[in-house]
C-alpha cells in the first residue's frame, strides 16, 4: 500500500512509470540526488510519506510486516505461530486489527480467530484503495 501511495504522490508521470518498472522487474527503486547521485528509496521514506497523507499509513505497514511472518509457519493445527512471533510484531497486529478491524480482543488469539478478521481486513483495503486515486495523473501507458 504504501508503494501505490509512494508511486501516485510522484508528480512526474516518468517518475511513476520508472517505479512501476523497476516493481515488475523485482529492481531496487531508485532516486537522483540533487548531487546527481542515484540512492535507494526506503521503506522508511514510503512511510513517512503515505502518514503524512493518509494517518493509518504507519499502522498498515507495520501489521503488514509482522503480519508476515506468520506465513512462515505451515501448521497452523498443531502450534500457535503467533505465540512464535516477537512480542513487538504481536502487539502491532493486535493494536492494527483492534483499531481499524474490531479486534481480536484476547492477547493471545488463535490463528483461527486472527484468519476470521481477513475479510474484514481485505474489505478495508478494497474500499480505501480507491480514495487513492485522487493521486493519480496518468503515465503508466507503457506498462500494459
Amino acid at each position: 500500500m504504501i508503494r501505490v501511495i509512494f508511486i501516485l504522490s510522484q508528480t512526474s508521470a516518468a517518475e511513476r512509470e520508472a517505479y512501476a518498472h523497476a516493481t515488475l522487474s523485482g529492481s531496487q527503486w531508485v532516486t537522483t540526488t540533487p548531487n546527481g547521485k542515484q540512492r535507494k528509496i526506503t521503506d522508511k521514506e514510503m512511510v513517512d510519506l503515505s502518514q503524512t497523507l493518509y494517518g493509518w499509513a504507519q499502522s498498515v505497514y507495520k501489521f503488514g510486516c509482522s503480519f508476515i511472518h506468520l506465513s512462515n509457519f505451515h501448521n497452523h493445527l498443531s502450534s500457535n505461530p503467533f505465540r512464535s512471533l516477537p512480542q513487538a510484531e504481536r502487539e502491532a497486529i493486535l493494536n492494527h486489527m483492534r483499531n481499524y478491524h474490531g479486534g481480536p480482543l484476547e492477547d493471545d488469539p488463535t490463528m483461527e480467530v486472527i484468519a476470521s478478521y481477513l475479510p474484514r481486513v481485505f474489505e478495508k483495503i478494497s474500499d480505501t484503495a480507491p480514495g487513492c486515486s485522487h493521486f493519480s495523473r496518468g503515465g503508466f501507458s507503457s506498462l500494459f
